[in-house]
């Protein structure tokens, strides 16, 4: 799938504007309806709760299962701990996991030992996580940091002309 208009990459950080996560998470349920209906939906923690909370709105799914898994300590990865299992999945037949990126797979891997008949869907992919999803809506390159709506914050910047010296 190509990229919506709106999506920025530059200098190894991917920006993406609320605006962008919802047009690419309906473009991922729309990709999903025909796959359904689903018994449920698994969010992976914290990254998938809003792609999987617009995605669920989409398909008209009620019934949404948490998982968490930490692999990351701010940038850097460290050994994944499953925090929450998502005990109403079984072993996910019927199905839907939701995360918002896949990277280096660790974290999909874990998920999909728990819940091997699942059907896992991401937002984004970067090619060492790839092969572990099922469907995706945008690949990004492995070295770029993807940085998401709500790891960002709206800044004020100054017009051009107060920069240069220049009296208003």
């Amino acid at each position: 799938m190509q990229p919506s208009p709106g999506t920025r990459f530059t200098a190894n950080y991917a920006t993406v504007t609320w605006d962008q996560l919802h047009r690419d998470a309906r473009l991922l349920a729309e990709t999903l309806i025909p796959r359904g209906p689903f018994k449920g939906i698994v969010a992976v923690t914290r990254g998938g709760l809003i792609p999987a909370a617009i995605i669920a709105r989409e398909i008209d799914c009620r019934l949404i299962e948490t998982i968490s898994v930490v692999t990351y300590d701010e940038e850097e990865q460290g050994k994944p701990t499953v925090l929450k299992a998502p005990a109403a999945a079984g072993d996910g037949e019927g199905f839907l996991i939701i995360d918002d990126l896949v990277d280096s797979g660790v974290t999909a891997q874990i998920v999909r030992q728990l819940l091997p008949k699942a059907l896992l869907a991401c937002l984004y992919a970067k090619p060492s996580g790839r092969p572990l999803t099922d469907l995706f809506v945008v690949e990004v390159p492995q070295d770029t940091w993807v940085l998401f709506p709500w790891d960002t914050a709206p800044l004020f910047i100054p017009p051009l002309a107060r920069k240069s010296g220049t009296p208003g």
